[in-house]
């Protein structure tokens, strides 16, 4: 059978079980290869190794945390061997959802080493973009266990990159919140100053698309009365502190209605919101601001 992505069809099997599209992967792979190759082959490797060349390298974690993007990472470097007309091997010892430690081997590469050190750098932006952001989403996870209280994204993600980065963040044990503009709706502050009124806004994105969850943004606890009063299902508490969070909760819960908080929260304080029995607290850090994961391409010797 003839492979409808270049990569072996194990590499596609992994990526539609983590809920991915390959066809999405195969385009950011190729765009990211071409990027970094907009300006000419790499003149590096050209230079100082023979077309024969060949060996082994290990992708090995330098820091701790949490992996994902490892079957991107492998289909980085087909793609690449796709591009010079070689083939590669790419062996995936560890999984996306994986806490790893340093010196811990995520997978392992062997063809030629003219290929592997081309698709290096693009491979690992990649796989340490996204293992950052899995990393910064399970130490909010973990700061929530055993409270009911999910962490989840935003929309502040990195252009291009975002079902890779809010799949990330499901590999880290948080949850995602919309994708995009159009599967969910989310009535903001300026939506109710054009509208007039919360009810007002709500009442027009139901009567404009009324199949879709809408969430209603809150600064005050008469807003969250009046949002549960035209329908919402979910209310944003926007910069409110744990305690007034909590006497949110007891107005929404009642009705059925589910909370979010959000604004200015930190691990030091998210075990306060945990307690307050919000449903979610949001973190647009975890996709525009967590740190890479630090992770090296050893060649061996």
């Amino acid at each position: 059978m003839t492979a409808i992505f270049p990569w072996p069809d194990t590499i596609t099997a992994a990526l539609t079980a983590a809920g991915l599209d390959p066809r999405h992967v195969a385009e950011v792979a190729d765009r990211t290869l071409a990027e970094d190759l907009s300006w000419g082959p790499d003149v590096t490797s050209e230079a100082t190794l023979s077309p024969e060349a060949t060996g082994t390298a290990d992708v090995v974690s330098r820091k701790p945390g949490c992996l994902a993007g490892v079957p991107v990472a492998a289909a980085v470097l087909h793609t690449q061997a796709h591009r010079d007309g070689t083939t590669v091997q790419v062996d995936l010892v560890a999984a996306d959802g994986d806490r790893v430690r340093p010196g811990d081997r995520v997978l392992t590469a062997s063809g030629p080493l003219r290929t592997l050190l081309t698709g290096e750098r693009s491979m690992l932006n990649l796989l340490c973009q996204l293992s950052g952001v899995a990393t910064a989403t399970a130490a909010w996870a973990d700061a929530l266990a055993g409270t009911p209280t999910r962490v989840r994204d935003t929309r502040k993600t990195v252009p291009g990159l975002r079902v890779l980065q809010k799949y990330a963040v499901r590999c880290g044990g948080g949850v995602n919140h919309r994708m995009g503009l159009g599967d969910a709706a989310l009535i903001k502050d300026n939506h109710v100053a054009a509208a007039g009124s919360v009810a007002a806004a709500y009442a027009a994105v139901r009567r404009h698309a009324p199949q879709i969850a809408v969430e209603v943004e809150c600064d005050t606890l008469a807003q969250v009365a009046e949002a549960i009063e035209a329908g919402a299902q979910l209310v944003l508490l926007d910069n409110m502190d744990a305690e007034t969070a909590r006497a949110a909760v007891d107005l929404a819960h009642p009705a059925g209605v589910r909370t979010e908080a959000s604004g200015g929260l930190t691990l030091a304080d998210v075990a306060a919101y945990g307690a307050s029995g919000v449903d979610y607290i949001s973190v647009g850090a975890l996709t525009h601001s967590a740190t890479v994961l630090d992770l090296g391409f050893d060649l061996r010797e």
